[in-house]
């Protein structure tokens, strides 16, 4: 009987050889890449599991962190499932920052606080960052206090202190002071008694730096230490763990990271991928483990994405399979327009509809969040619930709502609810008591705010800043009427954002948030293009806001790519692959083949989210500023492998059924304007995006950037799907400046218009 083999205890019970190894495996220093779906959650609780029943370590000596409370509940809430209430035991449970505050507390007096002292909240130091901004002889409103935040929450994830800084990043803010404001910022921290999220490893560094008792301490404190989610730690974190593990600096605590150098996207946070791909040499003798069986996505979802990580070059490789089935390949289709690719997505999940897939278990995933308007008026049109995780509603985004509140009170003088939304943003010297008085007025005048902050701005009744500043808004909004039946409603938009100075506060302001903003007012620009007046338009929004408030019930998920990582669904449409929107050419400008790379892990991110279908759209045409121009496809869509896809083009825009109408059946493009149109798509000639449309036995081809076509010169007349006829005015490689007939001067690819003779 003794000969028997033992049964598995029930946390290694089913685990696959690599997760096995992970969770046995109690010595020496391990690097676990866990790709996307391949159980890493369960192979991190197994090994807490056999730590504790080995007694290998006590549940007091393992520190195990995560990067969220939720995660951090997840683990505890399983391991309590596989061992009880051993779990308890465990204080060092939790985020780096709930565990670093913990061990902050004991010994805050080294950096001059109490253990009693208070951390601030976002907006506690956006309000101190004020005084101090105006205390410098700054402006505020020139330099905001939520981009200092911004950028010595940088400062601090790179574990810099004042006296760390450079002469870039003291130009960082301020020109050139923006040392002397953190050094400021510390100080008055100091004496509040208080820190921020980022002094708390901040601190903790500083400790171990100075006072090798406290490093020491800590360091026999631990014998066992886990990270999950490691690929998003910054370089504080990184430096904080070698503090309390790395040989070098005297550790001598079992360290076992687990992440996924694939699904590394948080850079603009401060995440180091440099941190995992660097571990084995900070920690001599690492056991590098991966998770390559996936639990998740089907074998086409695998493979291209797999296809897609494998281009980059900084990675430790791994290669993601399943015993499952292959499933569906991933379809790739190719739409005309914006419009037409949110009408195709809301017909598809119409019919996984009927199919009996539940509207939760379906996502669209943007890279940007202005990409959502066109899919939330489309699935208005249809009445398809939907929600936005991660943000609000477009028409419910603060900037949105600040503009149409611009737009109302321009409109209607009697809209009191919109000029208060505006009185002050921006700032025009209106403080509190201004308003307040202001309110008082019109209540016991009976008058309109719009009104009666007219005539109150001629007494001297408010102080002369506000005065000044009520009188130019009143102004402003009188012209803005008169000329509201003169200009179309985007140019009323522009017009109105311009010399209001609201657009110039977000250009002003460098914070992440503020680009986004931006683009949202651009996106609200282009959805106004549809309407034949501003007021028809509000009234738009009014119903779209008002549609399908109860959250209760079955909901289509939009959300970007970012917010998406960690969740899954069976059915993920990808719209808007097209160069310029994903890959992000703001991405690409700021920071080149780094950036690259990382948006293509995104790329791989999204893919991966899909169990059962995933559906990538790019658009041939997107308008921007309310014109309309060519779009190319996502150099990532030419890198998906054939072998795992199928392509289509369906370009069956609303130019295309006008042009079936005038030309009838003798039109070759005439079944393309039906919805038949099929062609193979994109395919990778030499290192650039090629794509090509079957008509009728013809092929039609351009090489983005090759040769262009030699059967149209200037001067030529031709025919475009979108715009109709047009005479070529200038062409430059393969883009033709075309001045249509009845649509304006536009530029477009050679590969979407043909001569006249051919048509």
């Amino acid at each position: 009987m003794a000969s028997l083999p033992q049964p598995d205890p029930p946390w290694l019970e089913g685990l696959n050889p690599p997760q096995r190894a992970a969770a046995t495996t109690l010595e020496g220093p391990m690097l676990l890449l866990a790709g996307a779906g391949t159980g890493k959650t369960r192979a991190l609780t197994a090994r807490l599991a056999q730590i504790l029943a080995t007694r290998a370590a006590w549940p007091s000596q393992i520190l195990a962190v995560t990067f969220t409370n939720k995660a951090a509940r997840e683990m505890r809430e399983r391991l309590r499932a596989l061992v009880g209430d051993a779990v308890e035991g465990m204080p060092f449970l939790g985020t780096f920052h709930a565990t670093a505050a913990r061990m902050l507390r004991r010994h805050a007096g080294l950096v001059g606080l109490t253990a009693s002292f208070t951390i601030l909240d976002p907006d506690d130091v956006e309000r101190l960052l004020k005084r101090i901004i105006g205390e410098a002889g700054l402006d505020e409103r020139r330099w905001p206090a939520r981009q200092l935040a911004a950028l010595l929450d940088r400062f601090k994830n790179a574990g810099k202190l004042p006296a760390d800084l450079d002469a870039a990043d003291a130009h960082a803010f301020a020109d050139g002071r923006a040392g002397e404001l953190y050094a400021r910022y510390q100080a008055e921290l100091r004496g509040l008694d208080a820190c921020d999220f980022g002094d708390l490893l901040l601190h903790m560094l500083a400790i171990f730096r100075t006072h090798a008792d406290v490093k020491a301490q800590w360091q026999a404190r631990f014998r066992h230490i886990l990270v999950d989610e490691f690929q998003d730690s910054n370089a504080a974190q990184y430096r904080w763990l070698r503090a309390l593990a790395a040989p070098a600096e005297g550790g001598t605590a079992t360290l076992c990271c687990v992440g996924d150098d694939d699904q590394s996207i948080y850079s603009w946070r401060g995440a180091e991928i440099g941190n995992i791909l660097s571990f084995a040499q900070d920690f001599p003798g690492t056991r590098v483990i991966r998770l390559e069986q996936n639990y998740r996505s089907t074998g086409h979802i695998l493979g291209a994405a797999s296809a897609v990580i494998a281009r980059n070059r900084g990675r430790m490789g791994k290669t993601l399979w399943t015993e499952a089935h292959a499933g569906e390949p991933v379809a790739v289709i190719g739409v005309w327009d914006g419009p037409e690719e949110a009408r195709l997505v809301g017909e598809r999940i119409e019919r996984l509809q009927r199919e009996g897939a539940p509207l939760s278990d379906i996502a669209i995933l943007v890279r940007a969040m202005f990409q959502t308007r066109e899919f939330e008026d489309r699935f208005l049109q249809i009445g398809l619930p939907y929600r936005i995780v991660g943000g609000f509603r477009f028409y419910e985004r603060a900037e949105v709502r600040d503009a149409l509140a611009y737009l109302r009170a321009t409109l209607a003088p009697a809209d009191s609810l919109a000029f208060e939304r505006i009185a002050n943003t921006p700032r025009r010297g209106l403080g509190e008591k201004s308003l307040a008085r202001l309110a008082a007025f019109a209540r016991t005048a009976g008058l309109p705010l719009q009104t009666a902050a007219g005539q109150l701005a001629e007494t001297d009744e408010l102080p002369g800043p506000a005065r000044s500043g009520l009188r130019g808004l009143v102004a402003d909004l009188r012209r803005w009427r008169a000329l509201a039946p003169t200009l179309r409603p985007p140019a009323l938009l522009d017009l109105v954002l311009d010399e209001s100075g609201y657009r110039a506060m977000l250009e002003a302001d460098r914070s992440v948030e503020a680009s986004g903003r931006l683009e949202n007012l651009r996106e609200l620009a282009r959805a106004m293009e549809d309407w034949p007046d501003v007021e028809s338009f509000l009234e738009h929004v009014a119903l779209v806001m008002d549609n399908d408030r109860d959250d209760a019930g079955e909901k289509v998920t939009l959300m970007t790519l970012h917010a998406a990582k960690g969740l899954e669904f069976g059915h993920v449409f990808l719209p808007g692959w097209e160069e310029g929107v994903f890959p992000s050419q703001r991405a690409l400008d700021e920071g080149g083949e780094a950036s690259l790379e990382e948006e293509r892990r995104l790329a791989y991110v999204g893919l991966t989210r899909a169990r059962r279908r995933a559906t990538i759209l790019h658009a041939a045409n997107r308008r921007v500023y309310g014109q309309w121009t060519s779009a190319i496809p996502s150099r990532f869509v030419a890198e998906l492998p054939d072998a795992h896809v199928t392509r289509e083009m369906t370009m069956t825009g609303g130019a295309s059924l006008w042009r079936a109408a005038m030309m009838g059946e003798d039109d070759p493009f005439a079944h393309v304007a039906r919805g038949t149109g099929r062609g193979p798509g994109w395919s990778r000639a030499s290192a650039q995006p090629q794509h090509a449309r079957t008509i009728e036995g013809r092929v039609l081809a351009s090489t983005v950037g090759g040769a262009p076509r030699t059967d149209i010169a200037v001067g030529a007349r031709v025919f475009h799907q979108k715009f109709g006829p047009g005479t070529v005015t200038a062409r430059d490689g393969n883009k033709l400046e075309v001045a249509f007939d009845h649509a304006g001067t536009k530029m477009v690819l050679d590969s979407f218009v043909q001569p006249d003779a051919a048509v």
